[in-house]
């Protein structure tokens, strides 16, 4: 595909009332046609995967644009938005390299659709409640000049509020992939600020469309296998923080699912390191047993069976649970009054 051609500020449409400031009313600086050593600037296809999120998706594409960087492809994955979606994208498809409007298998076979028409030599995937900070390409273009070796660039992510106040800010920390599979105990990034090595994507074999939460997670311990990740020290990307984005509103399953991958992944020990403090910290009443055949039991279930994960992965899953939380969590629970509390029947 050809890259799309820079996007001034006074050619996108207008933004709406009451917009301002970036990405509505700025946008970023103007690159030269070739990086300082003359160079070309590297390609970077984006792919945004949307569904029903015409509240935050201009935002999103206007982003992407007004980074005014030389070399892009941007790519608009939407399943099918029954909202206000599709008008957007007509109305930015002049400065887009390519967008659909169908159904899909969700968010991985939607981001993995649109990798498969990208020419990059870096991949990004940008979800339609995120959004790109000023010069964040071109920061990520110098760490690719860097450290052209790397198999993905992690910088810093901002966390914001629907006001657009920053609630946090996250750098990367522990990239090394034993770090990164004690996933935000050790090792921790956001996924809209990595950036990957098309290469790397491509040898991983991209993302796992079986996985609907921990996909990110899953792929950076398959880029892991094949080298390095590499640190951008600027923020690149701000996350929305609202209770209807998908990791928010699904807690269980996405625990379970990011304890299957470390599971699968042989990082046993970092899946009871996560799991166990989340049994623990539940009301003294809740015996295990319950705990397990409520919501966390469901999202295992659903990881298990639903998807049809093969017997040896399940047995690996169900035997993982067995040894560590016997002796660690199976103490008798009690009231108030010191009563051991009796087991309901399976």
């Amino acid at each position: 595909m050809s890259p799309i051609d820079h996007s001034p500020l006074d050619e996108l449409p207008t933004p709406p009332p009451g917009k301002s400031v970036w990405p509505w009313t700025t946008q970023g600086p103007p690159l030269p046609q070739t990086m300082a050593d003359g160079s070309p600037w590297p390609r970077i296809s984006l792919v945004t995967p949307s569904y029903n999120q015409g509240r935050f998706l201009e935002k999103t594409i206007r982003s992407v644009l007004l980074q005014k960087y030389p070399n892009l492809e941007y790519i608009v994955m939407d399943g099918g938005s029954t909202d206000h979606s599709v008008n957007i994208l007509r109305t930015y498809s002049p400065w887009l390299t390519h967008w659909v409007s169908q159904p899909d298998h969700g968010q991985s076979h939607a981001i993995n659709q649109g990798f498969a028409v990208a020419s990059g030599q870096i991949f990004g995937w940008l979800n339609s409640d995120d959004f790109l900070l000023p010069r964040a390409l071109e920061r990520v273009a110098m760490a690719y000049r860097q450290n052209p070796s790397a198999v993905a660039w992690a910088g810093s992510c901002h966390f914001i509020d629907l006001e657009d106040r920053i609630l946090q800010v996250q750098a990367p920390r522990g990239l090394e992939r034993d770090s990164i599979a004690d996933w935000w105990n050790v090792g921790a990034f956001c996924q809209p600020s990595c950036l990957i090595a098309a290469w790397a994507w491509r040898d991983a074999n991209g993302l796992d469309e079986s996985l609907h939460y921990a996909m990110d997670l899953d792929l950076w311990l398959r880029l892991g296998s094949l080298g390095q990740f590499a640190t951008v020290p600027h923020s690149l990307s701000a996350t929305l923080v609202h209770r209807l984005a998908k990791t928010q509103a699904n807690v269980p399953e996405v625990h379970a699912e990011v304890v299957y991958v470390q599971i699968k992944h042989g990082f046993r020990e970092a899946a009871m390191r996560r799991l166990l403090p989340l049994l623990r910290n539940t009301p003294p009443k809740v015996r295990l047993h319950m705990l397990l055949k409520t919501k966390l039991r469901r999202a295992f279930h659903r990881i298990g069976l639903r998807r049809k994960r093969t017997q040896e992965d399940r047995q690996l899953l169900q035997e993982a649970i067995a040894e560590q939380l016997q002796d660690d969590l199976c103490t008798p629970a009690t009231d108030r009054a010191g009563n051991v509390l009796q087991p309901h029947p399976a």
